[in-house]
């Protein structure tokens, strides 16, 4: 019999939580299994949550079949009505290996994420496949954005003390991983419910100190007005922090951000971004943007647009409004689907023309590359980096050196120096 399969959909995070819980569930002695990790921040990643189970279990007839994550925890029952499914988690028993082989009266085990208000932390000792490695140092939302329901999905935010923190990351590097991306999410409300109050700013610079050997630290999405003046300086002056952001941004007027409880003006948006990079000229930035927002005007849509340039976005994650049954937003005058879906469209070619420009001025320059497989990789800006040709003697991981020689479509392509 196998060891149990993850199907991960949705963020970084739950790229932390399936190897968590392919470790827990394997210690536990499932077998034969298959994990469905789901999403739900839009009703697009519900409906592919369905049809990752619908496939499996025809690919797998004779497996168990545990649906878990956050599409999970909101509707446990519409899950367990599937016929495919054999067992439903909820984002906090997902974590605990016995959940997977416990008995049931039923095929639900899933509590109310609202009353838990501490993060037990897991040891991971690597990642399945992957050149980089995930830490969750949060969990959780305290903001009410009135679009969003992942607050519902995954409780109030907790975050994970520094010492496990650290102890954690001690283990990857140890175990030959030269990135690590800290992951949650709303990290830069990082400490707030822990005893000291320690800042995301704080925390990193015990990793930088405690861990003096690690290449490279990353961070996951963060909200910019959240990011104090410690926290930038080290984003700034420390050059083991990448310096690539992903920043939830959502929209470029204000109005529409006033509508979203987004605690964001357009002006800090850009002040920010330009700010950065005055300072730091090699810095990147992605942002999610929501295009189609209830009652988002042509004229509001067109700042979205323009915020682009004014922020120099690099990567965009463009989403189309999913109304979200139970936000506030679900009951504000909705722009018709098909206007959300035109323009998404719209957003999205301009995020390839901006990331086609940035590909073109990179070109007869250099990157260190770590290699996510032989010969692909990704540099320090997060930018998909290909080897021209294989070469028998370049090393199938790790972080390595090449000449940027030309770009096509979504990536550079590279060769190792003479």
């Amino acid at each position: 019999m196998s060891d149990p399969s993850v199907i991960n959909l949705g963020c970084r995070l739950n790229a932390y939580e399936a190897q968590v819980m392919r470790d827990q569930a394997q210690a536990a002695g499932l077998r034969d299994a298959v994990i469905i990790n789901t999403c739900a921040v839009t009703n697009e990643a519900v409906r592919q949550s369905r049809q990752a189970i619908r496939k499996a279990r025809r690919q797998r007839p004779d497996s168990t079949i545990v649906v878990t994550g956050c599409a999970a925890q909101l509707e446990p029952a519409k899950f367990a009505d599937m016929k495919e499914v054999d067992r439903v988690l909820g984002n906090q028993e997902k974590l605990h290996g016995n959940n997977f082989i416990t008995p049931l009266d039923g095929k639900i085990l899933v509590e109310d994420i609202m009353s838990v208000h501490q993060l037990a932390s897991h040891l991971v000792p690597g990642f399945d496949g992957r050149a980089r490695a995930f830490v969750q140092i949060q969990q959780g939302c305290d903001h009410r954005c009135t679009f969003c329901i992942i607050p519902f999905a995954r409780g109030p935010s907790r975050s994970v003390p520094v010492a496990d923190i650290v102890a954690q990351i001690k283990i990857l590097e140890a175990n030959g991983y030269d990135e690590v991306v800290l992951t949650g999410v709303d990290i830069t409300a990082y400490g707030a419910d822990l005893p000291e109050q320690p800042s995301l700013g704080y925390l990193l610079r015990r990793i930088l100190v405690t861990v003096p050997t690690l290449p490279r630290l990353r961070l996951s999405s963060l909200d910019a007005v959240e990011i104090d003046c410690d926290l930038e300086r080290l984003l700034l002056d420390e050059p083991r922090i990448m310096p690539h952001l992903h920043l939830s941004l959502q929209a470029g007027d204000d109005l529409i951000l006033k509508r979203m409880a987004r605690r964001h003006s357009r002006a800090q948006a850009v002040e920010f971004c330009q700010r950065l990079r005055a300072s730091r000229p090699e810095m990147v930035f992605g942002a999610d943007l929501i295009v189609g927002f209830p009652t988002e005007t042509e004229t509001q849509f067109q700042k979205t647009l323009a915020l682009v340039d004014d922020c120099a976005l690099t990567y965009l994650h463009v989403f189309p409004y999913s109304e979200r049954i139970g936000t506030p937003a679900a009951r504000m005058p909705q722009v018709p689907v098909d206007e959300r879906r035109r323009r998404a469209a719209l957003l999205r070619e301009k995020g390839s023309a901006v990331l086609a420009k940035f590909l073109a001025r990179r070109v007869h320059g250099s990157a260190r590359v770590l290699l996510e497989r032989p010969g692909l990789g990704r540099d320090e800006q997060f930018t998909l980096v290909e080897l021209d040709q294989p070469i028998a003697h370049a090393p199938a991981k790790g972080i390595i050196d090449v000449d940027i020689i030309a770009a096509r479509q979504d990536r550079l392509i590279g060769r190792l120096p003479a």
